[in-house]
């Protein structure tokens, strides 16, 4: 079983900066894909972007390119999403999400564990 929480989330202006933050309880993540999804009021869930196992493979929203990351190591605790010049469409709940296989899936079903989400706000 592994528990994931999210922190970091809140409320910032457009053009601002946040980095949210990925726990697991009581362990690393290990070899583990782990995803950033996102979901607005009315929509659906989406992928972020998501980090392989290794740590060398990403895959991210295209068009989020430039603007967000992910940086994880599998030594260490937690995973982070750092996101910059935000957008009032950036405005949802973020979850981090983990796959306990390879590789890389962007479908939220493909996910074994999930967080509780964090609230990120974006005020124009």
């Amino acid at each position: 079983q592994v528990q994931l929480v999210e922190s970091g989330g809140g409320l910032v202006q457009a053009g601002g900066s946040l980095r949210l933050s990925c726990a697991a309880s009581g362990r690393t993540f290990g070899r583990h894909v782990i995803g950033w999804f996102r979901q607005a009021p009315g929509r659906w869930r989406e992928l972020v972007v998501a980090i392989g196992g290794s740590g060398g493979d990403t895959r991210i929203e295209d068009s989020l390119k430039g603007r967000f990351t992910i940086s994880k190591d599998n030594a260490k605790n937690p995973v982070y999403l750092q996101m910059n010049s935000l957008k009032p469409e950036d405005t949802a709940v973020y979850y981090c999400a983990a796959r306990l296989s390879q590789p890389i899936r962007t479908t939220d079903k493909a996910y074994d564990y999930w967080g509780q989400g964090t609230q990120v706000t974006v005020s124009s």
